[in-house]
């Protein structure tokens, strides 16, 4: 047992340091050198070179925060796909080595290995079967109601179904990604028993979003999982600035093509005005078959065309083929008196 000082032996040290007669050792510690005085009071943090934290905490978060919305979309596709409310939510988001992800599956499962266009290898996404087989259920006209999970892997009519679903996972996914890259993502292949699918290494980092399944008084869950050498490429766009950035701006060229895309298949109607004019109310209720109305306008002035009730472009009215056809002339433009 150490020694233990009394009170006088106490007075004389501090009254010789402060006297300067005893040195104080120094706080400073080279971890590194050769000589260390005192390794107790030396920050020693544990490394795990099976799983190293190669994504940072701001990457992490703008990926929680880009599933979120796929969340979203997806179940509002669900939704209106099975008619009825299915809660789609982000449980968690994290990063871990390959084999744990696949020790931690149930089997069997729904394991569906996607490519995503233009990078290259696989991810894969995991659906339980606690949620598979109500929506199959649900497709096929029951009701969940004392439903049996069967512990046997999905037959072929089952994932016929099922790719309907997952179909719509991968169009949400899609629109999910579209601010960072713009990817397409398929399904190559699929797997009952994740245990036979290495598509890393069991060491490989991948990250794992998680998500939970809601529909009526059944729940699941869905694993997206994401190898660290997948996304490595476009890891630098993750940043919390980027992703922020991204999302605000409205010069996307992706977006602005896909919002072309859809406007053009949009039907809109067209009219030709031939004249304008004005009557009164006692006029009007005295109109009767055969009755001539009078304008401004001469037979051979051209025409306004309008879409949807917007006057856009003067015209001739003319015949196509027997049938009466509007000829454009030119734009209206910003001085033309109507």
């Amino acid at each position: 047992m150490a020694d233990v000082l009394d009170q006088s032996e106490i007075d004389a040290l501090l009254a010789a340091v402060d006297a300067g007669d005893v040195e104080e050792e120094e706080n400073s510690i080279q971890i590194f050198s050769r000589h260390r005085r005192d390794l107790e009071s030396v920050e020693v943090r544990p490394y795990d070179f099976k799983r190293p934290e190669r994504v940072s905490k701001d990457q992490m978060r703008s990926l929680q925060t880009l599933h979120e919305a796929f969340a979203r979309n997806f179940g509002a596709a669900l939704s209106g796909f099975l008619r009825t409310i299915v809660e789609v939510k982000v449980a968690n988001c994290e990063q871990m080595t390959y084999a744990e992800f696949i020790s931690g599956l149930p089997n069997p499962t729904s394991f569906n290995l996607i490519e995503a266009k233009p990078l290259e290898g696989q991810i894969c996404l995991e659906i339980s079967p606690l949620i598979i087989y109500p929506i199959i259920d649900r497709l096929l006209g029951g009701t969940n109601q004392e439903l049996f999970i069967p512990q046997r892997p999905m037959t072929l009519i089952e994932t016929r179904l099922i790719s309907k679903v997952t179909n719509r996972g991968l169009s949400a996914l899609e629109e999910a990604w579209l601010g960072i890259k713009e990817l397409k993502f398929t399904i190559v292949a699929t797997e009952s028993n994740p245990q036979l699918v290495q598509i890393v290494p069991p060491n490989e980092v991948v990250i794992v979003i998680g998500f939970e399944l809601k529909m009526s008084n059944r729940a699941g869950t869905m694993n997206l999982c994401i190898p660290y050498n997948v996304i490595e490429p476009i890891m630098e766009d993750l940043a919390a600035q980027s992703w922020f950035n991204a999302s605000r701006s409205h010069a996307n060229e992706a977006i602005q093509r896909q919002i072309g895309q859809t406007l053009n298949q949009a039907v809109v109607t067209v009219t030709g005005l031939l004249a304008e004019t004005t009557i009164t109310v006692r006029d009007l209720m005295g109109l009767s078959p055969g009755d001539l109305l009078m304008t401004e306008r001469t037979a051979s002035s051209p025409i306004v065309l309008s879409v949807e009730d917007e006057k856009r472009f003067f015209a001739h009215i003319g015949q196509h083929k027997g049938s009466r056809a509007l000829r454009i002339v030119r734009p209206i433009r910003a001085g033309d008196r109507i």
